[in-house]
């Protein structure tokens, strides 16, 4: 066999523990050597993957986005295209640096940079009350800045903070950020230092001492748990995900429910949310236009621009879990599962995971008005755009999470469930082509995909049990 025929070589190396705060630990990288396929390759890989995944079409492969096929992981975690490495950096059940463990079920996650120019990754972590034994306080610990309890011990939902080295990738210091939530699904970073942790959880006061549904904001400084408190003026509803436009300081929150709304916050302050502001619901200034979910018709085509408007929603709290329904009553679009959501150069992109007729999942894409949040964009709207919609299982089903690559591609984590669920990070390019970029062979949901600010690494996150992955190649 040539040098230019064999395949793709896959080494493992196992370094030597690092010491750190929370103990010494090992860190696993997994590589993958690096060869150019030509399209003939290609469709010799795909002969030899008919077994490895009924999932990989050929459609698919030929739409590569030049990464390649994805590698088999000879440790069955996560199937990587050829170049391409991983480190697992955070796993569940390790000790912090707080003395706490790493807690389980980790979901929505982002990355930013220092002043000091060590890169912070916020995680949250999906627990419901009674998941005591995958929390950070399963060996006897308690938080005394804790939200909420439950017969007396904080609720195990929350969030944790990463402080990596820029270059290694050494974990420097782990610990609990936000204690005493429920199902912190995602967020999103601020520009000006902060991390949003949503709950993806309605539950009322009752034996629990407070309502949930809440957005927490926590800063992304080094130091440890914080005082839990909610910004209330940004509504009480099964909060998914957030992202902030840097130019307007507009926050647009996603809702995980059938007949969810897509909402946005425009605070009285740019960057004091506690200061309060207007919450508001998207709505198409086309009469008729209110369903984008296409179950049964396709009431929103795809690649089509809609001029929108934005409908004003009062009593946000919310103690009926009925501000959607109210949104919708007075106007507001429906979509499908809201989940992940990016924002960058003048574009929000946010999942709607069973929108379609295949109920498989849709993309939307967002344009704000050059006068997003003031009276001035009535003249030039705000658009909604159908950017992608699942047409079978194998080309996109269930995306979740997502991020923009460096070369401009999206990266979508898929959220199947099930025994055997076979999730994917697809890619999907800027005309719109669907490509499978990673293949998580740990049989559970990847979540939390986001990149460093420089571009050089992306993160994300194995649910469970819980590992915080960094991921490098020819991005």
């Amino acid at each position: 066999m040539s040098n230019q025929c064999r395949p793709p070589v896959i080494t493992r190396a196992y370094p030597a523990s690092r010491e750190s705060p929370s103990g010494a630990y090992p860190l696993m990288t997994i590589s993958i050597d690096r060869r150019r396929f030509t399209q003939g390759l290609v469709a010799s890989a795909f002969a030899g993957l008919a077994l490895h995944s009924r999932s990989v079409s050929a459609h698919m492969l030929a739409e590569s986005g030049g990464f390649g096929v994805p590698v088999p992981d000879p440790a069955a975690i996560l199937d990587l295209p050829p170049g391409f490495s991983y480190t697992i950096l955070s796993q569940f059940g390790q000790p912090m640096s707080d003395e706490n463990r790493v807690p389980n079920s980790a979901d929505g996650m982002g990355c930013t940079v220092l002043p000091d120019g060590r890169l912070c990754l916020m995680r949250n972590h999906e627990l419901d009350p009674a998941d005591f034994k995958s929390g950070a306080f399963a060996t006897g610990a308690d938080a005394g800045a804790a939200f909420d309890r439950l017969g007396g011990r904080a609720l195990p939902g929350g969030a944790s903070t990463l402080i990596l080295d820029p270059e290694t990738l050494a974990v420097e210091e782990q610990y609990l950020a936000l204690a005493g939530t429920i199902r912190n699904c995602s967020g999103g970073m601020t520009p000006w230092g902060s991390w949003l942790s949503c709950e993806e959880d309605v539950s009322n006061a009752g034996k629990l001492g407070h309502d949930h549904g809440w957005v927490f904001e926590i800063p992304v400084a080094p130091g440890g748990l914080v005082a839990a408190e909610p910004v209330r003026a940004m509504g009480r509803f099964n909060h998914e995900a957030a992202v902030c436009d840097p130019k307007s300081g507009v926050i647009y929150m996603t809702e995980d429910r059938q007949d969810s709304l897509f909402y946005r916050f425009v605070p009285h302050q740019r960057g004091v949310l506690r200061a309060g502001g207007r919450l508001q619901a998207l709505a198409f200034s086309a009469p008729g236009l209110t369903d984008t979910r296409n179950w049964s018709r396709a009431a929103f085509p795809m690649q089509r621009w809609q001029d929108v408007r934005w409908v004003d929603l009062d009593q946000v709290e919310s103690p009926a879990d009925d501000l959607r329904k109210r949104g919708a009553r007075a106007g507001a679009a429906i979509f499908a599962r809201g989940e992940g959501i990016h924002g960058g150069d003048g574009e929000i992109y946010f999942t709607c995971t069973s929108g379609g007729p295949v109920r498989r999942g849709q993309i939307m894409r967002y344009r704000p008005s050059a006068a997003e949040g003031t009276a001035a964009e009535a003249q030039t709207p705000g658009r909604l755009q159908l950017f992608l919609e699942s047409t079978e299982p194998e080309h996109f089903c269930f995306g979740d999470n997502l991020t923009v690559a460096p070369n401009g591609d999206l990266i979508v984590c898929e959220d199947r469930r099930g025994a055997k669920p076979d999730n994917w990070l697809r890619g999907v390019t800027p005309d719109g082509k669907v490509y499978p970029f990673a293949r998580v062979t740990a049989q559970t949901k990847c979540a939390g995909v986001c990149f460093a600010p420089d571009g050089k690494t992306m993160f994300l996150n194995l649910y469970s049990p819980a590992r915080t992955i960094a991921v490098r190649g020819p991005f």
